[in-house]
């Protein structure tokens, strides 16, 4: 795929977001702090660390945030989840973060304890859902709280427009942006779009973009969560099981190729599930003319 000139002249207007999650032993800390290093030149509006099931990550995850305060110039956003713990042990982290510089908070309803996909209960003397846990964040300081949107709709919605009243009731509750689920037709998320817009969405509905060159993972992390897996794209990685090279390769290619239909269509953010590593996400970036010398000069000069 050869750089598309339009998008690369205009990268500077681009916005480029990144997630992360908290590593578990020694080496997986430093992969992803090596990758926040070569992500940093890149100028991200932020980047995001994630909870795992039922909470299960908490403690490195405020560890890894606020290190990221500490030691870089990029602004955090910290996972917030509801599952696992009361209002007032919530309250607590929120006040923590505030305390700490942290000013940004991706508020999730989050998986239930037992596994992703599994029948979820409210936690008892807890925040119920995401819109609960949004007031609740707004209540205590003036964060910026993005929260989540499923362009092909929740696997436990019992229909699309079911999912936009959701949406709006995060809205309503203090939301200021949504980052979607992934997705691989651009198609599927200006349909999405146009019903959250006609709705009366008035935040930003950005993108998520997912930089899994393992394809069997990614039919797995679909399939709980719903998103559909077009025909080309299984044929892209047919035969590459024992290829890694040709599969990061493929990835790039499709995360670009989406990437450039989706600013085609008036898109101008988005945000990459980087599994921790900085390749793709450079790749990718570079494609869409999203480079490190000049995003630090811009922002540098901002």
């Amino acid at each position: 795929m050869g750089p598309d000139a339009e998008i690369s002249n205009a990268s500077r207007d681009l916005a480029v977001s990144f997630e992360f999650f908290p590593p578990k032993t020694d080496a997986m800390e430093a992969t992803l702090w090596e990758s926040i290093s070569r992500l940093e030149p890149l100028a991200p509006s932020f980047v995001s660390v994630t909870y795992g099931a039922g909470g299960s990550t908490r403690d490195r995850t405020h560890r890894t945030v606020h290190r990221i305060v500490e030691e870089t110039t990029i602004r955090p956003a910290a996972h917030l989840t509801c599952v696992n713990a009361t209002r007032e042990e919530v309250d607590e982290v929120i006040r923590d973060y505030w305390a700490s510089g942290v000013r940004h908070i991706v508020a999730l309803r989050g998986d239930p304890p037992d596994a992703i996909g599994g029948a979820y209960s409210p936690p008892e003397n807890g925040y119920a859902n995401a819109a609960e846990l949004a007031a609740g964040i707004r209540n205590i300081g003036d964060f910026e709280i993005s929260v989540g949107c499923y362009p092909e709709t929740h696997p436990e919605s019992p229909t699309p427009d079911f999912d936009i009243d959701l949406l709006k009731a995060k809205i309503d509750a203090g939301a200021t942006r949504a980052i979607t689920q992934f997705f691989f037709d651009a198609d599927i998320y200006f349909r999405f779009r146009d019903r959250a817009v006609e709705a009366g969405v008035n935040i930003p509905l950005v993108p998520g973009v997912m930089l899994q060159p393992n394809f069997n993972g990614l039919k797995r992390i679909a399939g709980l969560c719903g998103t559909s897996l077009p025909k080309w794209l299984h044929e892209a990685y047919d035969g590459l099981d024992d290829d890694p090279v040709t599969r990061q390769l493929v990835t790039a290619h499709v995360a670009a190729k989406l990437c450039s239909n989706l600013r085609n269509g008036g898109v101008d953010g988005f945000h990459f599930y980087t599994l921790n590593r900085a390749e793709l996400a450079l790749s990718t970036c570079q494609l869409l003319g999203v480079r490190s010398g000049d995003r630090a000069r811009v922002a540098a000069a901002s």
